[in-house]
């Protein structure tokens, strides 16, 4: 079992205690936005209550629904965590790429909450507002980082649960833009709305782009 605190006391132990966890969700889909969440903890609580209250924190994509959705409302609502949001809309991501649409995102949330130091999920990310370290599967590593995937993860899958209600053809509450066969198939029988991603090449390649709903 891996010490989810190692690289946060690393980073503490050289000074930098407004030290955030930084994650992204929705670099795949075909349709809405990408939302990355940094998350800085205060140190002295983490370190004397993660095991009760944090002790289930991993990698968000592969906890059950019902649960990050739980600590996401601890999250929220505790008085020891710093949150802070970056959206990047599919009209933007289509203009810059999903790469540099990531990094923003990335910046932005980070902005939010001034950090000292940040760690990352993932590869380097070029824009951030300070020091980063990037950690490999950092998600399921760090706790910070595990925070701000579950962050990130539940602002933006709310958003597409929104999305469904304007546009109940395409199933996003269901699929989350994702490419699956139903998203597909809503697709080619109805074209593509605004919150779609043009340049993605399954979008890219169809021929009713432009038709209204």
């Amino acid at each position: 079992m891996p010490d989810v605190l190692l690289y946060e006391k690393e980073a503490w132990s050289s000074g930098f205690l407004r030290l955030a966890g930084i994650d992204e969700a929705g670099r795949g889909p075909l349709a809405g936005p990408v939302v990355a969440a940094a998350v800085i903890f205060d140190p002295t609580y983490i370190q004397a209550e993660r095991a009760p209250v944090f002790g289930r924190l991993t990698d968000s994509k592969v906890m059950p629904e019902k649960l990050r959705e739980e600590y996401f409302k601890v999250l929220t609502e505790s008085a020891a965590t710093l949150i802070g949001v970056g959206i990047i809309e599919a009209e933007e991501i289509d203009r810059i790429n999903i790469l540099k649409a990531t990094h923003k995102a990335m910046a932005l949330a980070a902005s939010q909450i001034n950090p000292q130091f940040a760690l990352v999920d993932g590869l380097p990310v070029k824009g951030l507002p300070c020091e980063s370290k990037n950690i490999i599967k950092g998600d399921a590593l760090s706790i910070s980082i595990s925070a701000a995937s579950i962050i990130a993860k539940v602002t933006r899958d709310r958003i597409m649960v929104d999305l469904d209600q304007q546009h109940p053809k395409y199933g996003f509450a269901k699929h989350k833009g994702y490419g699956t066969r139903e998203h597909l198939e809503a697709l080619r029988r109805y074209g593509a709305i605004p919150a779609h991603r043009k340049t993605f090449r399954p979008v890219a390649e169809l021929n009713q782009l432009d038709l209204p709903i």
